[in-house]
């Protein structure tokens, strides 16, 4: 065997061994990296907290409505806040991108990957209006702050759906960040509102909160309707 073919083999070898690893470890080292670099810059104090409300938008039922007002209220820059939980979900949808099988493998994220696809395979109700609007509804997807409507949902709404993988990717960043900005404008606005004048304040809460019962209350005795009307059929 020459030095040649001796050579290319182990740079074949380089490529298959390496490249696989660089999906799994530059997305975590990316998101990590970011995320904690500005944890370091907003100082003790006010970096403790993003780090803590950052960490948060991982576990349910907390999502951006909720994490980035926080955010803003514990003094944190509203486009800092509003930008890094958009930064979460861009960095696991690359990850999914890149890992999706191997994703399906973890244990509790795999036992959600799987019920989510077996949610959107089975009944149409909850994603069957993303399935025509295709890059659209992943965007408004992911920018409307649904339960578990983040990155790694999206990830594998548009998979199901039959998106190429960067397309789905650019849905959720776009998506994301718009979704998160309007968030961080509006709840900046609410706050300074409650500053200069309490009763104005929290007049705006409420109506957000009846506004929001009623969309519930809709959504829930629309799925009841559909329910007995399956069942009567």
């Amino acid at each position: 065997m020459h030095i040649k073919d001796v050579v290319v083999m182990n740079k074949k070898i380089d490529y298959k061994t390496f490249v696989p690893l660089g999906k799994i470890f530059v997305p975590v080292i990316l998101g990590l990296g970011i995320v904690g670099t500005i944890g370091i810059l907003l100082g003790n104090a006010i970096g403790s907290k993003y780090l803590t409300l950052v960490s948060a938008y991982f576990f349910p039922p907390l999502g951006k409505e909720t994490v980035i007002p926080a955010g803003i209220y514990a003094g944190i820059n509203p486009l800092v806040m509003a930008l890094s939980i958009a930064l979460v979900d861009i960095i696991v949808a690359l990850f999914l991108i890149w890992n999706y099988d191997l994703a399906k493998k973890i244990p509790i994220v795999g036992k959600f990957m799987i019920k989510v696809e077996n949610i959107g395979k089975n009944s149409s109700d909850k994603y069957g209006w993303i399935i025509p609007l295709r890059f659209i509804g992943i965007v408004l997807f992911v920018m409307i702050p649904f339960q578990g409507s983040g990155g790694m949902v999206g990830s594998i709404v548009g998979r199901f759906i039959g998106m190429k993988p960067w397309n789905t990717f650019l849905a959720i960043a776009t998506g994301s960040i718009i979704g998160c900005v309007t968030i961080a404008f509006f709840a900046d606005v609410i706050l300074s509102i409650f500053s200069k004048n309490i009763i104005q304040g929290i007049l705006i809460v409420v109506i957000i909160l009846i506004i929001g019962i009623i969309i519930f209350v809709y959504k829930k005795t629309s799925k009841n309707k559909k329910n007995d009307t399956s069942r009567k059929i």
